[in-house]
């Protein structure tokens, strides 16, 4: 067999071992690297069919890129997962327990991250050329461990083995200056940094569906220009002798630094500059190398900025453009808008970066003098247009209120000619809020492309056993077209195909009790109504508005035990950022609730609540196909758009949600009767905060939500620290601004309701496969076709 002799091969000349000796971890390798050999191929004639048809390319600009393992994912886009078990086999090996080995790509955190992934994915699959550019961060976000409760953050070793689907390019390295000062030379402006740091690429090869493209993730890596100075060294100061190398190592160390400190702040800024200018610096160059006129940029190159993160591309392809190549500022500037294109994720004042006016010049005096030719050039253009000193206040590029500093998203909109939202209600937000003043400047940027995610990770490969089932009751077309789901949707009543949907969910739940039994030492019963909330741990997502209710519902199983209660399973699951004291607060409530009802007797297997540690993409994987009710309660207005809701839905869950994000278009695709909906409006949000919103008389007009409050403040569930949860019930009782007190009691009323549907065997079967079968049109690879046609004109 073919695949079986090249593995052989490549254990012994690659790896060094023979088969005697080779471990679990060297079978693993080779099998990557037997495979990496297809790959690269097809990379090879990917990258050779666009030079030689002179093809547009799409360059992706992310912070964040969570691709997870990759193993199964390239084996199954390439159609050989059959051939690799079958290989492995013939040497006792189980490919299943090979793909554990490998460690999840610590490149990201949540939803930004995964989106970034999917689309470079579904670019791959659309056979549309791109390359994905961000950090190669050695340590990640942080490996989460919970001790007694509380999140404990450690550096996420993923690269301490190797990685052996990267390519290290060392021909692609780039210099980027900080600090330093701007001179005038014969006419030229030169920007004379103080430091130089040099950013070298590392490319993985991200495979498409069917193989049909191999598109490129790049990667940046910092590097001193000398990583250590002999003369300190020999001098004795040892650790001295590597200060610069150790300064350029922080730049790739670790995702969103905690921002608390100026040091903190600044390094921030240096890792946003640092990819962003790599990144520019590789595309022009690039572009000059195969087609000569940098003035055909727009023609040849589609930049998309995903969030605010890469806002400073803006400001280095105008540099770029006019100090490395000549031209005048106002052709720059032409060339940005029409090359450049911007999508926003949060209406999160918070998240719309910005930066301390006298930090942003000193570490970039050059951009610093380009951001406020830009900012010259939009309130220009303001004022002509006719609009008010407000206006244009918040239109600038530079906020004077209290410390100056320089708005990012406000420089990523002056400088895209394409500005999106990423579902229906953001988008329209975006134009009413946070946006409105440039919205009424620029009136044709603001677009809307509701994201999606890619069904072959989302099903295919994480949810074989219901994959199989749809095959069989539909054919094979769903695998091409995810939209063709929809032919299930005549199946919904049919009771036989139901109960299998069923089975199959059922399946998944005991491989998920099994998993987290050993995880957490917690035992589930596969039975009882999996209730699931995984994502970023953050006060707007309301982890705090699921966690009140599910001690009023121990409350209520406590006192009414003569109660037909259905069982139920809390999954939680999320990361909090390091410096976010409520978050991490949040996530110790979580726990010590568990250990409270986990061991009480009079609940038994009624209730049990587990917060799954170190929640990543693999985990995902397991938990999504086992979850019967997906929790997408965040505060109506607040969530752009959600992605988690999308793959829920896809693997036949029901949602239980707000309108919010693109809950709202699941609704639309599935059917009111077919999702629960709950809760405030964004409008009455807005409205209920702009009229005096008095939480304490709603939390004292309704008895469970008084009950539950004030048993988590008097310590009923911090024995050790009674007053540990006071300050953020006290929050609560004073200000509410995310409404947990005002949608409680529609919040409760909705479980109760869930109840009720999980009781009708046959209708909650029923609903599940109207919600698969509506739902493919969140296929990212729809998505990526409605960029391509209307941002990038690749399509």
């Amino acid at each position: 067999m073919e695949l079986e002799a090249r593995i052989i091969d490549v254990l012994r000349h690659r790896v060094g071992k023979n088969e005697l000796a080779a471990k679990k971890h060297d079978w693993y390798n080779a099998t990557v690297l037997a495979l990496r050999d297809d790959i690269i191929d097809r990379w090879f004639a990917s990258t050779s069919r666009t030079y030689e048809t002179k093809g547009k390319r799409v360059y992706y600009l992310s912070l964040e890129f969570l691709i997870g393992r990759l193993l199964r994912d390239a084996l199954s886009n390439l159609g050989c997962t059959r051939d690799m078990e079958h290989a492995l086999r013939e040497h006792g090996l189980d490919l299943a327990a090979l793909e554990e080995l490998e460690p999840d790509a610590a490149l990201g955190n949540g939803g930004l991250g995964r989106l970034a992934a999917c689309f470079m994915e579904s670019l791959a699959s659309l056979d549309i050329p791109a390359y994905g550019y961000g950090i190669r961060y050695v340590n990640g976000m942080f490996r989460q461990r919970i001790d007694d409760g509380w999140q404990v953050e450690l550096p996420e070793t993923w690269l301490a083995h190797g990685n052996p689907w990267e390519f290290e390019r060392r021909e692609s390295a780039y210099r980027i200056g900080f600090g330093g000062e701007v001179a005038s030379e014969g006419g030229n402006i030169r920007w004379k940094p103080a430091e130089t740091i040099e950013a070298t690429a590392v490319d993985t090869p991200v495979v498409g569906w069917r193989g049909k493209r191999v598109n490129t993730l790049r990667l940046w890596t910092a590097n001193a220009l000398d990583p250590i100075r002999l003369d300190a060294f020999n001098a004795g100061d040892h650790a001295g002798a590597l200060a610069a190398q150790v300064r350029a190592d922080s730049l790739v160390r670790v995702l969103y630094p905690a921002d608390s400190t100026q040091a903190g702040q600044e390094l921030r800024l240096r890792q946003e500059f640092f990819f962003s200018s790599a990144s520019i610096q590789d595309i022009v160059r690039r572009h000059v190398q195969y087609h000569g006129d940098v003035r055909t940029l727009p023609d040849k190159a589609a930049i998309q900025l995903n969030d605010t993160h890469p806002s400073v591309a803006v400001a280095e392809l105008v540099r770029i453009l006019c100090d490395d190549h000549g031209l005048t500022f106002d052709e720059a500037w032409d060339i940005t808008r029409k090359t450049i294109a911007y999508t926003n994720h949060t209406l999160l004042p918070e998240a719309l970066e910005s930066w301390p006016l006298p930090l942003f010049e000193r570490l970039l005096p050059r951009h610093m003098q380009i951001v406020y030719a830009i900012n010259a050039r939009v309130l220009r253009e303001a004022r002509k247009a006719g609009l008010d000193d407000a206006a244009i206040s918040a239109i600038s590029l530079i906020d004077e209120h209290g410390e100056r500093r320089v708005r990012m998203a406000n420089l990523a909109f002056a400088g895209a000619h394409s500005v999106n939202g990423v579902a229906a209600l953001h988008t329209e937000l975006m134009k009413e809020t946070v946006f409105a003043d440039l919205h009424k400047l620029y009136p044709d940027k603001i677009n809307n492309k509701t994201n999606g995610v890619t069904p072959r990770r989302w099903l295919q490969q994480s949810n074989p056993r219901l994959t199989g089932l749809i095959r069989e009751a539909i054919g094979d077309g769903f695998l091409d077209d995810a939209e063709k789901l929809s032919a299930l949707d005549k199946m919904a009543g049919d009771a036989a195909f139901g109960e299998r949907v069923d089975e199959a969910k059922r399946a998944n739940k005991v491989d998920l009790a099994h998993h987290l039994g050993e995880l957490t030492g917690i035992r589930l019963d596969p039975d009882a109504l999996f209730d699931v909330q995984i994502k970023r741990i953050h006060e707007y997502k309301r982890q705090l508005l699921n966690l009140i209710e599910t001690v009023a519902l121990y409350d209520q199983i406590r006192s009414h035990p003569e109660k037909d209660w259905v069982p139920r399973v809390k999954i939680f699951g999320g990361k909090a950022a390091s410096s976010y004291h409520n978050a991490k607060l949040i996530i110790k409530l979580a726990n010590d609730i568990a250990r409270r009802v986990n061991s009480d007797p009079s609940v038994g297997e009624m209730l049990k609540v587990v917060f799954v540690p170190n929640y990543n993409v693999s985990l995902a994987e397991r938990i999504i196909p086992a979850a019967d009710l997906s929790e997408q309660i965040s505060t109506a207005g607040m969530e752009a758009s959600g992605t988690g809701n999308m793959k829920f839905a896809l693997n036949g869950a029901l949602t239980i949600g707000t309108l919010d994000g693109a809950n709202i278009e699941i609704m639309e695709r599935v059917g009111r009767d077919n999702i629960v909906i709950f809760g405030l409006t964004a409008e009455e949000v807005a409205a209920k905060r702009a009229d005096g919103y008095n939480p304490r008389a709603v939390i004292e007009g309704s008895r469970e939500l008084a009950q539950a409050v004030h048993s988590i403040a008097s310590g009923v569930f911090s024995p050790d620290d009674p007053t540990r949860y006071a300050g953020l019930m006290d929050g609560l009782l004073h200000s509410d601004w995310f409404m947990v007190a005002a949608d409680f009691d529609a919040y409760a009323v909705a479980q109760r309701e869930v109840d009720r549907r999980w009781r009708d065997r046959a209708g909650w079967r029923k609903a599940a496969i109207h919600n698969i079968a509506n739902v493919g049109w969140f296929s990212s690879d729809r998505t990526i076709a409605e960029y391509a046609r209307d941002i990038w004109g690749v399509l």
